[in-house]
């Protein structure tokens, strides 16, 4: 559950470094990665 939260975060602060400096494909890429770990912490907290 840990890694998965760590994982979660370093996504975001990418999806906040590309929003930054405009990358929007990678931007969008980290928020779909985003979603897909907090995806996985809902289903591991039930």
């Amino acid at each position: 559950m840990k890694e998965l939260i760590k994982q979660y975060e370093t996504a975001k602060k990418k999806a906040i470094k590309f929003m930054k400096k405009g990358q929007l494909n990678k931007y969008f890429d980290a928020l779909v990665e985003m979603n897909h770990y907090k995806k996985l912490i809902t289903v591991s907290a039930n």
